[in-house]
């Protein structure tokens, strides 16, 4: 798959125990991005941070279930991401979506030559 040089930047700010249908959430979003053919996505969890309600979730609080920020990034073409779009207002209950235009410097997989 080639990107074109101008893409977006889809960020999906969510917490790590936020489940839709059972599963955690980051996956099912991760597993709906590439059923619908995008370039990829990365999920980061954070190790502190705080949302809409202002509570500070951290990995220093000693606690044995936690709840730290999870981030899920997707770069595609805008119209690829629009498809995704439904879906993440079906699911993410809590949490922060943006989107923003990049610039793509390249994306290529192992067996793909210049």
């Amino acid at each position: 798959m080639k990107l074109p040089e101008e893409g977006v930047l889809l960020r999906i700010f969510i917490g790590e125990r936020d489940k839709y249908k059972g599963k955690p959430l980051y996956e099912q979003i991760v597993k709906r991005a590439r059923e619908l053919g995008l370039a990829g996505a990365t999920v980061v969890r954070g190790i502190m941070g705080f949302g809409a309600e202002s509570r500070v979730h951290s990995a220093k609080m000693l606690r044995l279930s936690e709840d730290l920020p999870v981030i899920i990034e997707i770069v595609d073409k805008s119209e690829r991401i629009d498809l995704l779009l439904p879906f993440l207002d079906e699911v993410v209950q809590e949490g922060l979506i943006t989107m923003e235009k990049v610039k793509v410097i390249k994306y290529r997989h192992s067996k793909q030559t210049e």
